[in-house]
């Protein structure tokens, strides 16, 4: 069986390097947003024409990576949704929604720090994790039945 995983959430970290490399070896698919921040940025304009006004500019660039995002998370088995320390992912938080209202199986990856802020999506959640090595042990938990070694 392959397990297919949408990895969603902040870009400015090696989070899904580490969760890909640590499931080498498993029957696991990724897939996830664009994380070229200014592709990801300036897409809409890029391809739709410029705009002038910001809000029109933000809003074309949303509105296709959205197509990539639903069709990401739609075709997941398991959502992985990681929340970091510098910027707010709100385009996480509806990321970790979307998929809540889909039935999709949900991982949270945050701070402790982050618990109250995020305590909504965390009741969502079907496990909370603060590390990637933990999301990789649970992917493998789920396709062998084995736990991590000491």
């Amino acid at each position: 069986m392959t397990l297919k995983v949408y990895l969603s959430g902040e870009i400015h970290t090696d989070w899904r390097e580490r969760i890909v490399d640590g499931s080498d070896g498993l029957d696991v698919s990724f897939d996830n947003p664009v994380t070229d921040h200014a592709a990801s940025d300036d897409c809409g304009v890029a391809i739709l024409g410029a705009e002038e006004n910001k809000y029109w500019h933000d809003h074309k660039g949303a509105m296709v990576n959205a197509i990539r995002t639903r069709r990401g998370i739609e075709n997941a088995d398991v959502v992985v949704v990681r929340f970091g320390e510098k910027y707010r992912q709100w385009n996480a938080a509806f990321d970790a929604g979307y998929a809540a209202a889909l039935g999709k199986s949900i991982i949270v990856l945050s701070l402790p720090e982050h618990q109250h802020a995020l305590k909504e999506v965390h009741a969502a959640a079907l496990a909370t994790a603060e590390e990637p090595e933990q999301v990789v042990q649970i992917l493998r938990y789920v396709l062998t039945g084995t736990l991590p070694q000491d």
